[in-house]
């Protein structure tokens, strides 16, 4: 999820198909097939054109190497294929009046009998978004993560009644899966949402290691001894490959801790003599959490709008993993009991999007809340790269209210960390790790390229053991572990897309015209003719 994508938390009016479209209804131009006529080439059967993989171990990144978003890797080894993540991605200029993109899953969907398991590293959206659209493509094989990621999961299948039931299995790091010939084992990773994990894949000739999305915690550069005794594991493992975030590679030295992030918020909630509304990333769950604690440590009451921040806070609630006193979480009718210095609110759309509960507050839309100028606005995000615009929209309506602003460009204090490791962050766990071949994932191929240079220049690995793939591209292990071959042929990579009711491929005619219309309008004459002598009976109307 930078936090671009591991923080999308767009809210938008709702289908009853429970996907969010941007405005409340979809125009004809929407309901044109996406499917291609086929041609002979799209009609032979992938086996057909991918050569079987025999004894190599194949790695394919279908999603999350060419942009920030929708990931998703398989490992395959003999008659076996392990599924890391299922992601998806919002629209974006290229791709109007579509709902959410998708990986390319023909490659899955032709060998869904090999498919031993689903295993999802965290619960962001650009990891799990995609499940309810891929699973029952590739057979719903059984699906392995963590507690907290498991119950986000199910609630977000509950939008899609019509399908059939998940085989989640909860596992924790201590478990080790057996998936035909390969083993799956787990370790812990700090991220911005609990029970994030990362996945050792074992083969008969050393180890697949992914960590998912990770940063460090650490101490001026150093990391803890919690992340290093987690880290010490491989010490004595044979990593063939390591495939790793990029998100963040280009920013040198050490990202902020979280914990100075709670630090700051701690002495802003403590000292903020008026009403606090904090706007921040739905999926910053660990911060959300640490922020409910300290307004109760303070007194204060805490209330939560928007809807994904109100499933996320009800799921760890439901779980246990946060424990409140049962009057700390207030509603907004309750909010009027209690003195402005003592609430708190919590809102998504700290982005700036339309529909958000901060954004509705911002243009006085908002049904039961009104922005005052004795009321301090903490936004506790960076900005997602795209948005600019709508954040300085949303800074705008705020101040016209007369709110004092507080963002992390203006603060003195640090009120925002990224989920993901700079590049000093990197450099550490590649040298615990020390693997023999490496893949940078998650990330835009400019990322990817920075990745490279590290791993190589500055950490001496062999070039020619380095693959900067794009989405579908095959890469293997060959000869019992002493080969790494970027194979010429490539699985589908054009990424799929949501679009109301169909999932299907992107067909560029039909985007073409969604652009034009965005661009130009359309031009409509209505005309009432007398049947009998083909006049007019009036004036046309002109739209």
């Amino acid at each position: 999820m930078t936090e671009n994508t591991e923080n999308i938390t767009k809210e938008s009016p709702r289908t009853h198909s429970g996907r969010p479209h941007a405005s409340g209804r979809r125009s004809s131009f929407s309901k044109r097939p996406f499917s291609r006529p086929p041609t002979p080439r799209m009609m032979k059967k992938t086996d057909d054109v991918i050569p079987a993989a025999g004894d190599a171990i194949r790695i394919i990144p279908l999603g999350g190497v060419e942009e920030i978003g929708k990931n998703m890797s398989i490992v395959e080894y003999k008659d076996d294929i392990i599924v890391i993540d299922m992601g998806f991605s919002f629209n974006d200029d290229d791709t109007p009046g579509v709902d959410y993109i998708l990986p390319n899953t023909k490659y899955l969907e032709d060998r869904k009998d090999k498919i031993r398991g689903v295993f999802i590293t965290h619960g962001h959206l650009d990891h799990i978004g995609g499940i309810p659209y891929i699973m029952d493509r590739i057979g719903n094989p059984p699906l392995y993560t963590r507690a907290l990621t498991s119950v986000m999961i199910k609630k977000r299948q509950d939008e899609f009644p019509q399908l059939p039931a998940l085989d989640i299995k909860n596992v924790e790091k201590e478990d080790t899966v057996t998936m035909g010939s390969m083993k799956v084992r787990f370790f812990n990773v700090t991220h911005t949402i609990p029970d994030s994990m990362g996945l050792i894949i074992d083969t008969p000739h050393g180890s697949i290691v992914t960590p998912g999305d990770i940063k460090l915690d650490h101490v001026d550069g150093v990391p803890t001894e919690a992340e290093d005794k987690e880290f010490s594991r491989f010490k004595n493992e044979k990593v063939l490959m390591l495939l790793m975030d990029s998100t963040n590679v280009d920013n040198p030295g050490f990202s902020t801790p979280e914990r100075i992030v709670h630090e700051s918020l701690d002495n802003i909630i403590k000292n903020t003599k008026s009403r606090l509304i904090i706007g921040t990333f739905a999926s910053q769950l660990e911060r959300i959490m640490k922020i409910i604690a300290i307004a109760e440590k303070y007194g204060k009451k805490v209330v939560v709008e928007g809807r994904s921040m109100k499933n996320n806070i009800e799921i760890v609630l439901n779980i246990g993993m946060l424990k409140v006193k049962k009057d700390t979480i207030i509603t907004l009718t309750e909010m009027e009991n209690y003195p402005p210095d003592k609430i708190i609110v919590l809102a998504t759309g700290a982005q700036g999007d339309e529909f958000a509960a901060l954004m509705r507050m911002s243009n006085k839309s908002h049904k039961y809340f009104r922005i005052t100028p004795r009321d301090t606005v903490l936004l506790s995000s960076s900005i997602v790269p795209g948005n600019e615009k709508s954040v300085q929209k949303l800074k705008d309506n705020l101040a016209r209210q007369g709110a004092k602003i507080i963002h992390y460009r203006t603060s003195d204090v640090y009120i925002h960390s990224t989920g993901h490791g700079n590049k000093g962050e990197l450099e550490w766990i590649h040298k615990k790790v020390g693997a023999k071949y490496f893949v940078p994932i998650h990330g835009n191929h400019y990322m990817l390229r920075i990745h490279e240079d590290l791993a190589v220049s500055t950490l001496g690995m062999p070039k020619e053991n380095v693959i900067v793939p794009d989405n579908g591209t095959i890469i293997e292990i060959q000869d019992g572990g002493t080969k790494l071959v970027r194979l010429k042929e490539q699985a589908p990579g054009s990424g799929m897309i949501v679009d109301g009711f169909s999932v299907g491929d992107i067909q560029e005619m039909v985007i073409r015209d969604r652009k034009m219309l965005a661009q130009d309008g359309i031009f409509l004459v209505v005309v009432s003719i007398n049947t009998k002598t083909g006049k007019l009976k009036k004036s046309p109307d002109i739209i």
